[in-house]
């Protein structure tokens, strides 16, 4: 096989299952410890990962959880850790989540392009609109915005950082030592930017990042969700439970490709996928199983209400059948999804919550290699996905787990690479080298 997929690594503290921080092998220290970090991104870089990917938030807020997910209601700003763990390590790519809502486009490009310089190249951006309301209470708001305004921000503010990042033409900077000519004024575009919610006038202050722009990614799944990640996104992390759930949003993305103007080789869809796996299918289920016993109530019912809007649902019985649950402003997609899932299987409050504590609404797949690896190759040669975003339950145990028994698998079956293809983010995932808008125009009105 010539084509290839591509794997994506979320890493966050002791892992994705929401008792990891609780299991015996997991450090419970590990939040703001950089060896840690360290010993994960070189371990995906030995499995050949494309990249490390993070989610981010800016609020703590537990949701009355005060036994489960501690681990991740703290911890390093991204960019931060990533421009740190880009000395230790060659290949691998970083992706960082910034917000729309409440970040600065020059400053995120600023962000974003010192990344890119500093690791040559490996730096990608995820965006993301933020959605509760803790966090807008920290930015001088009392609620989130809503959706419709959250998005509309969201376009202008993507399109205001590619103008930042194309501030400087690629050869603009001349160092000519002879005749004292530093740059070439002529290839200074500042973007002079006026527009509905934000007003740039200056150039960007970092010359033009290795890939051009950053690789931009998104992972909404609402209606201006997928708008978006059709027009902007090279990448897209999506939720799905089912091949034929995977395939119809595999279909209905692309397709919104065309009217953008671009190709679906443009873009990656990359669906979440938490992988417990050991040389035999008893083994693997055992290890799951170890976790969900150690899920405390209130961080179940503090999961629930994470991926619900906030919704309180301590006043039903655990063991009961799963309510009906009010409309939210945020989380809308993943909301109606738990609320499927729970319908679907008929599952109570503590089934549900077991059963999203995997990997919060991500596939699960629980087996030996050969099992493991029959799933993916399904999707990834069906119109499902054109790789996947893998969130190991534990860390760093499922990360060795999967680079061991996982990866190995994958080679035999020629379905991943053995060696980094390029030096670049952009190289390894197969995604060309973004253009500088203003060098494509005086190159067009040449030909003219």
């Amino acid at each position: 096989m010539s084509k290839k997929l591509r794997l994506g690594a979320f890493l966050p503290g002791a892992g994705q299952h929401v008792a990891a921080w609780r299991h015996p092998d997991a450090a419970s220290n590990t939040v703001f410890d950089f060896e840690h970090y360290k010993r994960l991104a070189q371990t995906a870089e030995r499995g050949l990962f494309d990249a490390y990917f993070l989610a981010d938030g800016l609020s703590i807020n537990f949701g009355g959880d005060q036994a489960g997910r501690r681990d991740r209601s703290t911890g390093f700003e991204p960019v931060t850790l990533f421009s740190a763990l880009s000395t230790v390590t060659k290949n691998i790519g970083f992706i960082a989540t910034a917000s729309t809502t409440y970040e600065d486009p020059y400053l995120l490009a600023r962000k974003f392009a010192s990344l890119d310089h500093l690791s040559a190249g490996r730096a990608g951006w995820n965006v993301v609109t933020s959605t509760d309301d803790a966090t807008a209470r920290n930015f001088g708001r009392d609620k989130q915005l809503v959706a419709s305004e959250r998005y509309d921000r969201a376009e202008e503010f993507v399109d205001v950082v590619t103008e930042l990042w194309d501030s400087w033409e690629d050869d603009a900077f001349t160092r000519d030592k002879t005749s004292g000519q530093f740059f070439d004024p002529a290839k200074l575009h500042p973007p002079h930017h006026k527009g509905k919610h934000f007003q740039v006038d200056g150039a960007l202050n970092v010359s033009r990042p290795p890939q051009g722009y950053p690789v931009i990614v998104q992972a909404g799944q609402s209606e201006p969700g997928l708008e978006l990640a059709a027009r902007t996104a090279e990448v897209v992390f999506t939720a799905q439970q089912s091949l034929e759930d995977a395939q119809a949003f595999y279909r209905d993305l692309k397709g919104r490709l065309p009217k953008f103007g671009r190709t679906a080789d443009q873009l990656k869809i990359m669906p979440g996928v938490s992988v417990y796996v050991a040389a035999t299918e008893a083994e693997a289920q055992a290890k799951l199983q170890q976790l969900n016993d150690l899920i405390h109530p209130q961080a179940g019912l503090a999961l629930l209400a994470g991926l619900s809007g906030g919704v309180d649902l301590s006043a039903y019985p655990l063991d009961g059948p799963f309510p009906e649950l009010p409309k939210t402003v945020g989380w809308v997609s993943r909301q109606q999804m738990m609320v499927d899932i729970a319908r679907k299987h008929g599952f109570s409050i503590r089934q549900l919550y077991q059963w999203v504590a995997t990997a919060r609404g991500h596939w699960t797949i629980v087996g030996t290699p050969v099992q493991v690896v029959d799933q993916l190759q399904t999707w990834f040669e069906n119109e499902a996905a054109d790789g996947f975003n893998i969130l190991p339950p534990v860390l760093p145990g499922s990360l060795d787990d999967f680079v061991d028994l996982v990866i190995p698998e994958l080679q035999r079956r020629g379905l991943f690479r053995t060696e980094y293809e390029g030096s670049t983010l952009r190289e390894n995932l197969g995604l060309a080298r973004s253009e500088n808008r203003h060098a494509v125009r005086g190159r067009e009105r040449k030909v003219a």
